[in-house]
């Protein structure tokens, strides 16, 4: 199995109906070659980032091709917590 990656990625669409993505979020919770794990979003200003873990950015690229998801910016990020800088303060 391909190591996995982290990704986030930004969806900028203020044209599509907050039910449609409402629906797209049903279809994306049951894919087996790539995890969505959360979406931090504005409504109100139709702005979604969803972290996804996946083999390679290509597989999100055509989960969203084929579902017509459109995304701004697909990047393979790491994460940090402030717990572990100030852990290394001392």
């Amino acid at each position: 199995m391909a190591k996995m990656q982290k990704y986030m990625v930004v969806h900028r669409d203020t044209t599509i109906p907050w039910e449609k993505v409402e629906e797209n979020w049903a279809k994306l919770t049951n894919f087996g070659n790539a995890i969505w794990v959360q979406t931090y979003f504005n409504k109100k200003k139709g702005v979604r980032y969803c972290v996804w873990i996946a083999p390679d950015e290509n597989v999100l690229k055509t989960i969203f091709s084929n579902l017509d998801i459109s995304w701004e910016s697909l990047i393979e990020v790491e994460k940090t917590d402030p717990d572990l800088w100030d852990q290394k303060k001392g």
